[in-house]
C-alpha cells in the first residue's frame, strides 16, 4: 500500500479547479483524524466524500514539534485514537517520536489519505468576494456551500470539521518596559530542551503543566530560575483518569456555549502532584511569585504589593514565556463567526450560528479524550445534516 498512499497523501491538485465533496477536515492531529475515522467508519469515501487537510510537513499534529526531553513517559493524559490503542511505547522516547508514529500508522491503517503539507487561506461563503470581516456573530446561511481555500487549490463543500488546534497561535502577553529586555525572551512552542539553559538566569512566565515541566528539566541547568504566575497554582492528586477527564471538558463547554473564549481544559484540572513536582516543591524550584510589574533590560520588577511587600527586583538572561495557545481559527475570520463575548457561541461541536461548521480541538475539546468524543460528535451531527439539507451548488 506504501507507494500509492503517498500519491495520494500530497497537497498537488490541478490548479484553479474547484474540487467538491461533502466534508472537508482541516487538520490532522487528535480531533482530526478522529473525525475522519468516524467519517470513514459511517460510510464517507476518502477523496470522493470527505478530504483531510494537513498543512504540517507529516504525520503527529503538533506532537512533531515537541521539545525533545518531554518523553512520552512524562505526558499528561494521552488518550488512544478510537479504534486502535497506543501499545508499547517506550516511556522514555520523544513523544514527538511516539506520537508521530503511532498517528503515520494510523492513517495507513484506515486509509484516511491526508493531504499534506496543505495550508488552509480562508474558507468563506461559496459566491462570497469580500473578506467579511469579524465580529457579526450571526455565521452563514447555514445550507450553501463553502468555499476553502488552499495552497493546494480550493475546495467546495458542504460541511467542515475545523480541527485546527492552538499550537501555531502561542499567546505573547505584553508588559510595560518588554521591548526592553537585553536578554532572550522565547516561547513554549520554541522551547529547546533544558541545556539551553546552562548556567543563566531563567524566569519562567505561566502555571501549566508546560511551565512546571520546564522549571523541573531547567533548574538542574540554570544559574537560577525564577517561576512567575498570575494566579496561585494549584495541585491535584490522583490519577487524571477518562473520568477526570469528562468531569474536565464538561467544566470548560459552559464557557464556550455562553460564547466566551475558550479556557485550557488544563486550567480547571489543576496540576498533577507527582513525585518530580513534590521534589521541586521540597527543593524550591516551584516557589512561586506574582506576575512581576515591569520588564527592565537586565530582568524583571515587582512594586510593593499584597502578596510582596516592599517590592522586588530579578536579574534575568531568559524569560521563557509557558503562557499558553490561542485556538488557530483565523482562517475562519470571512464567515464572521465571533459574538461579542469575543469566542464562538458553541452547541456541543457544532458552531451555534451556522451547523454546517464544527470546531473540534476547541476549547472543550482540546484535550485529547475530548478531541476523540469530539470527532464523533461532529459526524453525528454531519450527517444528520447532510441528510436534512440537499445539496446546492
Amino acid at each position: 500500500m506504501g507507494a500509492s498512499h503517498e500519491a495520494r497523501n500530497t497537497g498537488t491538485g490541478t490548479p484553479g479547479a474547484v474540487r467538491e465533496v461533502d466534508v472537508v477536515v482541516v487538520g490532522a492531529g487528535q480531533a482530526g483524524l478522529s473525525a475522519a475515522y468516524h467519517l470513514r467508519r459511517t460510510g464517507f469515501v476518502p477523496d470522493r466524500d470527505f478530504v483531510v487537510l494537513d498543512h504540517a510537513p507529516r504525520p503527529g499534529g503538533a506532537w512533531q514539534f515537541r521539545w525533545p526531553s518531554l518523553t512520552y513517559g512524562k505526558v499528561h493524559g494521552m488518550h488512544a485514537l478510537p479504534g486502535m490503542e497506543l501499545t508499547d511505547a517506550d516511556p522514555a522516547r520523544p513523544s514527538s517520536e511516539v506520537v508521530a508514529e503511532y498517528f503515520d500508522a494510523y492513517e495507513h491503517a484506515f486509509d484516511l489519505r491526508v493531504r499534506r503539507p496543505v495550508d488552509v487561506r480562508a474558507v468563506r461563503e461559496a459566491g462570497s468576494g469580500g473578506d467579511g470581516g469579524e465580529g457579526r456573530g450571526d455565521g452563514g446561511s447555514g445550507h450553501g456551500r463553502l468555499l476553502v481555500e488552499t495552497s493546494a487549490g480550493v475546495w467546495s463543500t458542504r460541511a467542515l470539521i475545523n480541527a485546527t488546534g492552538t499550537w501555531d497561535r502561542p499567546f505573547w502577553p505584553r508588559y510595560p518596559g518588554q521591548e526592553t529586555f537585553r536578554g532572550r525572551q522565547l516561547h513554549t512552542a520554541q522551547y529547546p530542551g533544558p541545556e539551553a539553559f546552562a548556567g543563566l538566569r531563567v524566569v519562567v512566565v505561566g502555571g501549566g503543566a508546560s511551565g512546571t515541566q520546564h522549571l523541573l528539566e531547567i533548574a538542574p541547568y540554570a544559574a537560577s530560575t525564577t517561576w512567575v504566575t498570575r494566579r496561585p497554582p494549584v495541585f491535584r492528586e490522583g490519577p487524571f483518569d477518562e473520568d477526570a477527564g469528562r468531569s474536565a471538558v464538561a467544566l470548560v463547554e459552559e464557557r464556550v456555549r455562553q460564547g466566551l473564549p475558550p479556557r485550557s481544559v488544563v486550567s480547571v484540572t489543576g496540576l498533577p502532584l507527582n513525585d518530580a513536582v513534590r521534589r521541586g516543591l521540597t527543593d524550591g524550584v516551584l516557589d512561586r511569585l506574582p506576575m512581576f510589574d515591569r520588564i527592565t533590560p537586565d530582568g524583571v520588577e515587582w512594586d510593593s504589593g499584597p502578596e510582596l511587600e516592599g517590592g522586588r527586583r530579578v536579574d534575568a538572561d531568559v524569560i521563557l514565556w509557558a503562557t499558553g495557545f490561542r485556538a488557530a481559527i483565523d482562517h475562519l475570520a470571512p464567515l464572521r463567526l465571533r459574538g461579542p463575548g469575543g469566542g464562538i457561541r458553541m452547541e456541543g461541536t457544532r458552531v451555534a450560528a451556522d451547523p454546517r461548521i464544527h470546531l473540534v480541538g476547541y476549547g472543550p475539546s482540546a484535550s485529547t479524550v475530548g478531541a476523540n468524543r469530539a470527532g464523533r460528535a461532529a459526524v453525528r451531527d454531519i450527517r444528520r445534516l447532510l441528510a436534512d439539507v440537499p445539496a446546492v451548488a
